[in-house]
């Protein structure tokens, strides 16, 4: 540290905390910030760090408590005060609580990686950035970022979330450059620190835990706090193993400005006083002549003429556009603002390309093709997931991948779907193109709270940052039996989840342009993949070629007709085609092949056309992807149906073991006819 870092420290700790108290006593009170958190005793540490941070290529996740941290990584007092005041010179433009914070690297500083309202999800999108550091040095020889490292910040109580372990297994078992820094300030809101982890010390818990170092340490102590930190620092650039750092910091506010600590006892708060970090720095830099008692009086009034400044600054802001409320939950093909020049983000064209038919593969084996290609044609495609490498996927989607392409690029994970989901987050943040395998539909559960994160990014950070990324996962029954586990559908799950692209072919044709399709595109992309089809004749198809693509969001009409319309999508196709193959009227079958965004116009043309519709899918009926397709024409194409429109799909119930009774649940031929006839006959 040298006498301008610790004259930057102290101008940062005070600027932030004059901003904390504004915000407490002057806006919230007047109505002008409606959620507030205070980082007051936090400071000192999170300061420190982000000087330590200097360098290439280094990212942090943050959480609600982080804006010294972020202040001092380049986000001006402006936008500091715009963020709570919901003003249009946010990081978000409106979008998301001030808070929760992003920040573009400044003059090569710090990527504040775009941060979650949920505790504990700032660990593995930290650890997949780690990764990406590693692969960019060493792979791709990017010498920038050979030192390049991040840190997850986060509270005590968030080492009790599945996130913090699924970082921590991740980082320690692949020795990948990550810092997990720990403010304890033993209070999860109002539940002390000996709930969260046995004896309230992480530290002393992790002691044993091979390859990560542990450091624990008074974060409001300025000498030892930074030379903790340096340690630290010095440690993950130079590789050598990740690092636990625990500081202890008071915290001299309540949880957020509603909570008035009335749980705390009169002690308690004496003592977090007395340890607060400002005083604390004010003596230090003192005794080490860096400033005197009348220069950190000058330093406070400058302070104290910036932070009104920019106050003034942001309370002059404009309200937020609301007419732009609803851009950038895809992209648009506008370019966003580039991660360190990393992401470089594309149109695809909207027609298919010219087909140059090949061998006729299965459903499988079109994926693994199409993998395979990508990987070849892109050195940041990475393609990972359990039991993925030596094995080559329980259903061989990757085998042999990892013997051509190395481990680096195709690779085994441990079993944590949370963990999946969110190193992809940090991987793309990186600019990484993540391929994740879910082994089974029913196995992503655990990454839900990633998953809902992922698809907001590009929204909640107003087009700032974005996580493209393909998540593969083998849905439905199988070819052999089914059952409650392995046998889910649930892409109506998928359709409500927001900013996600969703595709579900129903043959290896389809599989290769729509893979190819997501794999150059910029939106995550949930790729479902039919177990019934995998390897059997249904899914077969000629191989259309290395460059074929299929557009999201254009229907294949499978077979003409003028008297009812099917609409499905998935292994329901075929069983509807086996189905009209018996019956003598003309019926046209229309396959989605996408669910998000869905080929509305199609089948609208359709509807007008024949007057009469049946929507088969094997999802679930209540609430299922089907009743969306069935509000839709029931509003556009009223006036032309001769018939009510009818819903097939399992009913509601998980999909049985026994095969005589997943064939009662399961629509059948025989099912798909009696409703034709139905309709037909109305």
């Amino acid at each position: 540290m040298t006498k301008k870092d610790w004259l930057f420290t102290a101008k940062m700790l005070l600027t932030s905390r004059l901003m904390d108290i504004i915000e407490e006593t002057e806006l919230a009170p007047s109505g002008k910030v409606l959620y507030q958190f205070s980082a007051r005793g936090h400071e000192l540490a999170q300061i420190l760090l982000a000087v330590a941070l200097k360098g290439n290529h280094n990212a942090a996740s943050v959480y609600y408590r982080s804006r010294p941290f972020v202040l001092a990584s380049g986000m001006t007092i402006e936008e500091g005060f715009a963020g709570p005041l919901a003003k249009s010179g946010s990081r978000n433009g409106g979008r998301d609580i001030g808070v929760v914070h992003n920040l573009t690297p400044r003059n090569g500083g710090i990527t504040v990686l775009p941060a979650s309202g949920d505790v504990g999800a700032q660990y593995t999108p930290a650890v997949g950035w780690a990764q990406a550091a590693v692969y960019r040095s060493s792979v791709l020889n990017e010498k920038d970022w050979n030192e390049s490292c991040a840190v997850a910040l986060g509270g005590d109580a968030s080492t009790a979330t599945n996130g913090f372990w699924s970082a921590l297994t991740i980082a320690t078992t692949q020795n990948y450059p990550m810092i997990f820094f720990i403010e304890d300030n033993n209070y999860g809101i109002s539940v002390p620190g000996n709930y969260q982890t046995p004896g309230s010390n992480i530290a002393e818990n992790l002691a044993s835990f091979k390859n990560l170092m542990i450091l624990d340490g008074d974060g409001a102590n300025p000498e030892e706090t930074a030379q903790l930190i340096k340690k630290a620092v010095d440690a993950v650039r130079n590789r050598t193993s990740p690092v636990l750092l625990r500081m202890r910091v008071p915290r001299l506010c309540g949880h957020s400005g509603a909570d008035n600590q009335s749980y705390k006892t009169i002690e308690t708060k004496e003592d977090e006083l007395e340890r607060d970090p400002l005083p604390r720095l004010k003596a230090f830099l003192q005794k080490k002549k860096i400033l005197t008692v009348k220069e950190w009086n000058v330093l406070e009034t400058e302070v104290e003429h910036e932070v009104r400044a920019g106050l003034a600054l942001a309370l002059n802001q404009a309200e937020p556009n609301v007419a732009s409320t609803l851009d950038h939950v895809f992209f648009n093909g506008a370019s966003i603002q580039q991660v360190g020049g990393i992401l470089a983000e594309k149109q695809l064209p909207r027609t298919t390309s010219s087909e140059n038919e090949g061998q006729r593969v299965n459903l499988i084996h079109a994926v693994r093709m199409t993998l395979e290609q990508e990987l070849v044609t892109n050195d940041r495609v990475l393609v990972f997931g359990e039991d993925v490498g030596v094995k080559g996927g329980v259903h061989g989607a990757t085998v042999d991948l990892q013997t051509k392409f190395s481990e680096q690029r195709v690779f085994d994970t441990s079993l944590s779907e949370e963990g999946i989901i969110g190193r992809s987050i940090g991987l793309a943040f990186a600019g990484l193109l993540p391929v994740p395998e879910i082994q089974f539909r029913k196995y992503l559960d655990p990454a839900m709270e990633q998953i809902n994160d992922t698809g907001t990014i590009r929204w909640r950070t107003n087009n700032q940052f974005a996580a493209p990324m393909v998540l593969r996962i083998p849905v439905g029954h199988s070819k052999r039996t089914g059952d409650p586990w392995h046998s889910v559908s649930g892409e109506a799950i998928f359709a409500h989840t927001l900013g996600w692209r969703v595709a579900m072919p129903s043959n290896a044709r389809d599989a290769v342009g729509l893979l190819r399709t997501a794999l150059r595109g910029n939106d995550p992309t949930f790729f479902l993949e039919h177990r019934n089809l995998l390897d059997t004749s249904p899914g077969r198809a000629n191989y259309p070629g290395n460059d074929f693509l299929i557009p999201f969001g254009v229907a294949s009409i499978i077979q003409s007709g003028t008297k009812a319309t099917i609409v499905t999508w998935g292994e329901m196709v075929h069983r509807a085609i086996e189905a009209v193959k018996t019956m003598k009227e003309s019926i046209e079958i229309i396959d989605l092949r996408t669910i998000v965004p869905w080929d509305k116009q199609t089948v609208l043309d359709s509807i007008k056309k024949t007057n009469r519709c049946l929507i088969l899918h094997e999802d679930t009926i209540t609430s299922g992807f089907g009743a969306e397709i069935s509000a839709i024409i029931a509003k556009e194409t009223f006036a032309f149906l001769d018939a009510p429109i009818e819903r097939l799909a399992t009913p509601d119930v998980p999909i049985p073991y026994n095969l005589g009774m997943m064939d009662v649940v399961i629509p059948t031929p025989d099912n798909i006819i009696e409703r034709l006839q139905f309709l037909l006959n109305y």
